[in-house]
């Protein structure tokens, strides 16, 4: 797919989202990169309306996580994404969290989702207009934010 990355996600990191050692825990990079996939899914069309109309769910069955510099409280981070494969029933893709300080990267996760019919528990395939949307979205350029 194509190496169109998009905002997905834009916030800060508190004091409460800190350790001891004075860095955000890992547990909040987590939270974040979570906050990030819903606001994917809700530019891929996969809304929660949508999903609760057509009793659909995503879940994540493998993400893996690179530390590569450490965030502080006051730190501004964004979270750009990109979709890295698309199947009939999966998706792949990577967040990429930045310090909106230096624009230096703290981490890295990529995930495997899968859609599922909520009702029978399975895995089942996107809707045609959903997939096609998706393929839209990989190609489409960046939105840029607007302060």
């Amino acid at each position: 797919m194509s190496t169109t990355q998009h905002l997905t996600y834009r916030g800060a990191v508190y004091p409460w989202h800190c350790d001891h050692m004075g860095h955000m825990n890992v547990m909040w990079y987590v939270g974040k990169f979570d906050e990030a996939t819903w606001n994917l899914f809700h530019q891929l069309g996969l809304t929660p309306t949508y999903l609760r109309a057509h009793q659909r769910g995503m879940a994540a069955v493998d993400q893996h996580i690179e530390y590569k510099r450490e965030l502080q409280a006051g730190d501004l981070v964004t979270v750009y994404t990109e979709l890295l494969e698309l199947h009939e029933k999966k998706i792949r893709f990577r967040h990429e969290m930045r310090s909106e300080d230096n624009g230096g990267v703290a981490a890295v996760t990529t995930l495997l989702a899968v859609h599922l019919d909520t009702q029978l528990r399975k895995s089942c395939a996107f809707a045609p207009e959903l997939s096609q949307q998706m393929r839209d979205f990989s190609g489409a350029p960046a939105r840029q934010h607007q302060a």
